[in-house]
């Protein structure tokens, strides 16, 4: 476990992703007591220099041959390759690593950890490795959270409305490619997805099983279950990319055991830390991306009965993928490590 000190040293791995940019955004605001900062990238990236809390730390190339030794967490948003290789020779050198693939959500030995809703997941971490969840799930987990506590949960159907950075830089920069080509009539380019994206819906995130579920929408029921502590909770997910830069919005459906008004729901929901209820149809108040972005809460409104079932509940739930659902949630649980 983690040796209490005044201050830490830290590597990321994908500094110059956009979540690694992001985290080092965060870092600077939240004041992470950090001793010293190790931020790798590719061969491209390395010798050039990023900035977090006053200084300009060198940017490092990835190799085999690269050594960690001294360094406390290790924070990991890369590719899949790199966390399945990385992630199991840091956590068994001693190092802390936070990592933000699918690599290891699921294994039994890993915590998979929201802090506002499942920190006490932080007290067995037997492999050094915590995860971080997908970045759907992080804002659906705690919109149900509350729910969960205050009436029980049966069953929730989710659409996700998810952005594009949810990809990475490459979308973002295809996505206003494609728009300004089409504002200009010219041809557009589609190589990032695999149709244009630009003022268009793609209901597709990752591959397709045998049973025309996404991998995406397996992975935030599964993930959903994990984190509550609720393994027979029946979820059904349907994931859509949109053409919008930042931030991930959710269409959620609750079916919960005992009945809940609507103001009921909002009491526990505004009670609930890092959630904000932003909910008044009447003044047309509801969240929206432009709300979310580069904000940490999760953006609640739309909270009404759904009559066609018993004790149902609709929501409409907004938050920064890059922030609460990435990068924030990382450094919350280093904190959550420095401070427990």
């Amino acid at each position: 476990m983690l040796k209490k000190k005044s201050k830490y040293v830290m590597a990321i791995l994908g500094a110059t992703g956009a979540v690694g940019k992001e985290t080092l955004d965060i870092l600077e605001e939240r004041k992470f007591p950090l001793e010293s900062l190790r931020l790798f990238a590719s061969k491209r990236s390395a010798g050039g220099t990023l900035s977090c809390q006053g200084k300009e730390w060198t940017i490092e190339e990835l190799t085999p041959e690269t050594s960690f030794a001294g360094v406390d967490f290790a924070l990991i948003s890369a590719t899949d390759a790199i966390s399945r290789d990385y992630g199991r020779r840091l956590g068994a050198a001693g190092v802390i690593v936070i990592d933000d693939s699918g690599v290891f959500r699921m294994e039994p030995d890993v915590p998979l950890v929201v802090p506002e809703v499942n920190a006490q997941a932080l007290k067995a971490m037997p492999r050094g490795i915590v995860s971080i969840p997908n970045c759907t799930t992080t804002p659906l987990v705690m919109a149900l959270k509350p729910l969960l506590d205050a009436a029980g949960v049966k069953r929730v159907v989710v659409t996700t409305f998810q952005s594009v950075s949810g990809t990475g830089a490459a979308a973002m920069d295809e996505l206003m490619d494609q728009t300004k080509d089409l504002m200009a009539f010219r041809d557009i380019k589609a190589e990032v997805y695999p149709y244009q994206i630009a003022f268009n819906l793609l209901p597709h995130i990752g591959s397709f099983n045998e049973g025309g579920d996404c991998s995406e929408e397996v992975k935030i029921a599964k993930e959903t279950r994990k984190i509550l502590g609720t393994p027979a909770l029946r979820v059904t997910a349907t994931t859509v990319r949109v053409p919008v830069l930042r931030c991930h919005s959710e269409a959620i459906n609750v079916e919960l055991e005992q009945p809940l008004k609507p103001n009921e729901a909002r009491a526990a929901l505004a009670a609930m830390p890092g959630v904000i209820v932003y909910d008044d149809p009447v003044k047309k108040l509801y969240p929206m991306p432009l709300d979310a972005t580069g904000k940490d809460e999760v953006y609640i409104g739309r909270v009404r009965e759904d009559e066609s079932i018993t004790n149902g509940l609709n929501l409409w739930v907004v938050s920064d993928n890059l922030r609460k659902g990435a990068a924030l949630n990382a450094i919350q649980i280093a904190e959550c490590l420095v401070n427990g």
